[in-house]
This record gives C-alpha cells, sequence and structure tokens, in this order.
C-alpha cells in the first residue's frame, strides 16, 4: 500500500498478525507436544505392566501360540484399556487380537522392532484405514515373544486438531480487529499531516490565509504552531513581494511613458541629422551615426516598455481576423530576415488569428536570431497540427547554457555576452506574452549541432470552405 497511511496501516497489522502467529504457534506446539507426551506415558506404563506382570503371571517361561490363546492374555490386555494386541513369535506369523492388528503387523517400523528386540519398551505412530494409533512394544525380561499393543490417539490427535482450528479463527479475528484498529489509530496519527497537507495546497493554490489547528502540547501541535509562522512569514513576505513588483511595474509605466515624448522627439532630430551626415565632417559624421543608432535603440526599448506595461495592465485584448498564414510569413521573413531559409507549405494555409500579435512574436524570433545567431543559417518552418498552427524558428549560434533554458523569455535577462550584443532582454518576454494571450506555448531548445530553435504552437480556428454556411442558433433542419 502507498502513502504513509498505509505503510502505517501495513505495519501494525503486520505486527499484530507476527505476534498471533509466534504466539499461536508456539501454543498449539507446545499443547500438541503436551498431550502427546501425557497419551504416551499412560501407554509406555500400561505396555510395562501387561508384560511384566500380567504377561509373566499367565504365560510360562517357554510359551508358546498356543499358551497366549488358552490363557486368555489377548482379552486380559484388551480389559487394560488396548485396542489391539499383536505377539510376534519371530516367524512372521504372529497371535493377534484382530484384524486391526493383523494390519498394524506389516506396518510397524525396523526402528521400532530393533528397539523392542533390544528388550526396551519402544513406542511409534501410524495411521490405519484413516485413524491414528499409538504403538508400545516390548519384551519378557527373561525373553520369548514380543509384545505390541495399539491404543486408539482418535482422540488426542481430535482436539489438537480442534485446537489448532481455534488458533487459526482467532488469529484471523486478532488479525481483523488489528485492522480497524490500525486505521482508527492511522486516522488519528496522521490528521495533521492530512491538514498539513490540505493547508500547504492552499497557500500553493494563492490562498495564504491558510492555517493549522493547534490543538495539542505534542509533537504535532509544535509542528502546527511552526507551520503557521512560516505561513504567516510567506504571508508578509510574498505581500511585500507584491507591493513592491507592483512598485516596479507602476515605475517602468511612469518612466517609459514619460520617455516617450521626448523620445518622440529624438527620433524625429535623429532623422533629420541622419539626412545631413554626408555633409558632415567625418569625426562629425561618425559621433551622428552613433547617435542616430543610439537614438533607435532608445525608441525600441521605449517601445517595448509601453508593451510590457499594457501586458502588466491587462490592456491587450487580442483581436483575431481570416488571413493565409503561409503567405504572411513568407513576407514577414522577407521583410526582417530575407536570408532565412523557408520551409512553409506553397498552398494557402488559412486561419483566424490575430495577425498583429503573429507578426510580432515572429518579427522577435527573428531579431533574436539575427542578433544572437547566424542570420545565414535561420530556419523557419510553418505547419499545421491538428487545430494548431506550428511555427519554428531556429539558429546555428552559439547557444546558451543548458541550465540557462528556462530564464530565457525573463525579462531583462542576458545570459551571456555572446548572446547579448545590443538587445534589450525583452524581445523574448514580450513574444512568450504574446503567445499566452492567444491561448499558445512558446518554447526554446538546444538544437543538435549547436543552435537554438523556438517553438510557437498556437491554437486557431480554420474558416468554413467555400460554399458552406454557418450554423446559426434557432436554424431548422
Amino acid at each position: 500500500m502507498r502513502g504513509v497511511r498505509g505503510r502505517l496501516l501495513v505495519t501494525i497489522v503486520g505486527l499484530v498478525a507476527l505476534t498471533s502467529i509466534v504466539l499461536g504457534v508456539g501454543a498449539y506446539l507446545y499443547v500438541a507436544t503436551s498431550l502427546r507426551e501425557q497419551q504416551q506415558g499412560e501407554a509406555i506404563s500400561q505396555t510395562d505392566f501387561n508384560v511384566g506382570v500380567l504377561a509373566d503371571q499367565l504365560l510360562p517361561a517357554d510359551a508358546t501360540r498356543d499358551d497366549v490363546v488358552s490363557t486368555g492374555l489377548l482379552q486380559a490386555f484388551e480389559l487394560r484399556g488396548g485396542v489391539g494386541t499383536i505377539v510376534d513369535f519371530g516367524d512372521g506369523d504372529p497371535v493377534t487380537s484382530g484384524f486391526t492388528a493383523a494390519n498394524a503387523f506389516a506396518e510397524l517400523s525396523p526402528q521400532l522392532t530393533s528397539i523392542v528386540d533390544r528388550g526396551e519398551i519402544g513406542f511409534e505412530r501410524l495411521t490405519l484405514g484413516g485413524t491414528p494409533y499409538l504403538v508400545t512394544g516390548a519384551q519378557r525380561p527373561n525373553g520369548g515373544p514380543a509384545f505390541y499393543f495399539l491404543f486408539d490417539a482418535a482422540e488426542t490427535e481430535a482436539a489438537i486438531a480442534q485446537l489448532g482450528q481455534a488458533l487459526f479463527v482467532g488469529g484471523l479475528v486478532l488479525t481483523a480487529l488489528a485492522v480497524l484498529a490500525a486505521g482508527f489509530l492511522a486516522r488519528g496519527i496522521l490528521r495533521p499531516v492530512r491538514e498539513a497537507s490540505d493547508a500547504a495546497s492552499r497557500i500553493a493554490a494563492g490562498d495564504l490565509s491558510a492555517r493549522l489547528p493547534v490543538d495539542s502540547s505534542d509533537e504535532f501541535g509544535a509542528w502546527a504552531a511552526t507551520f503557521n509562522r512560516m505561513a504567516a512569514s510567506l504571508d508578509r513576505t510574498v505581500g511585500e513581494l507584491q507591493v513592491a513588483q507592483d512598485r516596479q511595474r507602476a515605475f517602468v509605466a511612469e518612466v517609459s511613458h514619460e520617455l516617450r515624448t521626448p523620445t518622440t522627439a529624438l527620433v524625429q532630430e535623429a532623422g533629420f541629422l541622419s539626412e545631413h551626415l554626408d555633409a558632415m565632417p567625418s569625426d562629425g559624421r561618425r559621433a551622428g551615426e552613433l547617435l542616430v543608432h543610439d537614438v533607435a535603440r532608445l525608441r525600441t526599448l521605449v517601445d517595448d516598455l509601453m508593451e510590457i506595461s499594457r501586458f502588466d495592465a491587462a490592456a491587450e485584448v487580442a483581436a483575431p481576423t481570416e488571413f493565409d498564414a503561409a503567405a504572411f510569413v513568407r513576407a514577414v521573413v522577407a521583410n526582417r530576415l530575407p536570408s532565412a531559409r523557408l520551409a512553409v507549405p506553397t498552398e494557402e494555409v488559412r486561419v483566424v488569428l490575430d495577425r498583429r500579435r503573429l507578426e510580432r512574436i515572429l518579427g522577435n524570433l527573428l531579431d533574436n536570431a539575427r542578433e544572437h545567431g547566424e542570420a545565414a543559417a535561420v530556419e523557419v518552418t510553418l505547419e499545421m497540427d491538428d487545430d494548431a498552427l506550428r511555427l519554428v524558428v531556429a539558429d546555428r549560434g552559439p547557444g546558451v547554457d543548458p541550465d540557462e533554458l528556462p530564464n530565457l523569455f525573463e525579462r531583462f535577462h542576458k545570459s551571456d555576452p555572446s548572446r547579448s550584443r545590443g538587445g534589450s532582454g525583452l524581445g523574448l518576454a514580450i513574444a512568450r506574452e504574446h503567445a499566452e494571450l492567444l491561448g499558445g506555448t512558446l518554447r526554446a531548445q538546444l538544437r543538435p549541432g549547436g543552435g537554438l530553435e523556438f517553438e510557437l504552437r498556437l491554437p486557431v480556428t480554420r474558416p468554413l470552405p467555400a460554399g458552406d454556411e454557418p450554423v446559426t442558433e434557432g436554424a431548422e433542419g
């Protein structure tokens, strides 16, 4: 069974079952041995009396087969409690008291007959016709035939069997009670754990007010108090971080808004300056070129900050339209990175999607490939996968460390100098924001042989084929 509760239940039940088995087996063996030893002791005493007293009184020293029959010795033995007698003269044709004794003679073991031949009293257990017997054997001290006596052991074996059944049933009952008790104990012991798990799940879902009841002074009570302190500290920390994040977003929005007006003026002035660069001296021309370039970068950064601010304010709304995705991708690539290799269907791929946002995502991915990869080795692939549009932009640049992959879409993230030539660190973050707004995903992975591959998957609506009428509510069939 899985889980702490299951393991605890199995452990308790296992210990109870093991204890029940050990005690039951021990009790069974002890009682069975005692009963059998008691019967053996009584049978040996009876045998010693039969051979040493009765046989000595009724039989002459050189007794024959006829003497055994004529003296009524066999009947005297049976009156003493035996169920069968065998008198063996060593010729293979014993005198027996009946069929049971005759059958028993053929089953006597060599070990028993050897003990009797040495003048000792021996015994063994036999089963004849499904009935258990205790067989004892002895020989007169002054020689003569060997005597074997059968005693009924059915009552003793039945008592032992009943004891085994009783112990088995008792063990089952005890195990069943152990299961119930263990379940009750497990629920009680693990209740604080379950409550802590529920509280942790609520915290993970965003409910930072979740707390545990502190209703004991034991280890679980101390644990609950510690958990509550941790949750309170986490609540305060998250609250402080939320306030700091809100301030940061407000600051970025305010700064980008304030920068937009002077940046627009700088762009206009830089455009005017760029028209007169050829007329400037060489030293001044170089400074002017740098100024025009930096103003363009500043405008891009301000535009990216403004776009990020709109996402933070939840002011972005998708506006889907119908268009040919294949022709659209070819046009964007031709405008942003003409050297890229295309793997785009030649036929129309009609989709209903937000065209502007798709252009923003693809443009940012192409800019990233041009900035950080080898532009001539960029590959752009477009295909339809069921009801999803799959767009892949792959480069053969230096790539990144595998540990950096999860951070590529973080704002202002720059993994290393080789992939940080002039970018703001916002392009991939903006691309993912657009992808998520459209209900899609944007993922990055390393390419075999070097480089990065970005895969965009967007759920799309395919337009109706020509001639099909839309289904409207209330239409009749």
